[in-house]
Formats: structure tokens, C-alpha cells, sequence
């Protein structure tokens, strides 16, 4: 199996840049997940280092990261405010305290980010 933790060259400019641009593409009330944002990239198996690149935003950017989730609709663990801005932009969240994923998943059938 292959340790992704080696592989430094995925958190190039270029990666986070192109995170950073699939999570702009967000809309309001809705979010995505790590694991999709990682496929869209080209890097299916590369969801943790989405959470890397998102941990890392130049302060100097606008980047929605909030509407970002795990695929279950977790939200970050220690991050207060996620849940604040996702109940201001209408996401909904089940009893569980997860985003409802039915309701809100984005998905940009057809959409290139890269054109």
C-alpha cells in the first residue's frame, strides 16, 4: 500500500491552488467533501491531503472552506464557527449533529474548474 504521507509533491502550489479553486466554486447552502474534491482533482485517494491544503489557506484569500465536510457530513472537530456559517447559508443538519448530504451535497455534474 502505498503511504501518501511520503509523497510531498501533492501539496505542491499547484494542488492547493487548484483545492482552493474547486471550494470557491462552493455555492451557498451547500458543501462538498474532501473525498470529492480530491476525485474531481484527479487524486481520488487524496482526501486527507485536501484537508491539508485547506488547513493551509493564505489568510490573503476568500476561500469558503466551511462548506467543506467529511463524507458522513462531520464537521471539523474543534472548529466552532463551521457550523455557524453553514446555519447562516440554510444547510440543514440531521439529529446526529451531521449535514444533511441529501439536501445539501454539492455536485458539479458537467462543470470544468480548470478551463
Amino acid at each position: 500500500m502505498k503511504d501518501y504521507k511520503e509523497n510531498k509533491t501533492v501539496l505542491s502550489e499547484e494542488f492547493c491552488s487548484n483545492v482552493y479553486g474547486v471550494v470557491k466554486e462552493i455555492p451557498a447552502g451547500k458543501v462538498s467533501t474532501y473525498g470529492e474534491i480530491a476525485a474531481l482533482l484527479g487524486f481520488p485517494q487524496y482526501s486527507r491531503m485536501v484537508g491539508r491544503a485547506l488547513k493551509q489557506v493564505p489568510q490573503d484569500l476568500s476561500v469558503p472552506c466551511h462548506r467543506v465536510v467529511n463524507a458522513a457530513g462531520r464537521l471539523v472537530p474543534g472548529w466552532e464557527e463551521q457550523k455557524k456559517l453553514l446555519l447562516e447559508e440554510g444547510v440543514t443538519f440531521k439529529y446526529n449533529g451531521c449535514v444533511d448530504m441529501k439536501k445539501h451535497l454539492f455536485q458539479p455534474l458537467g462543470h470544468s474548474f480548470f478551463s
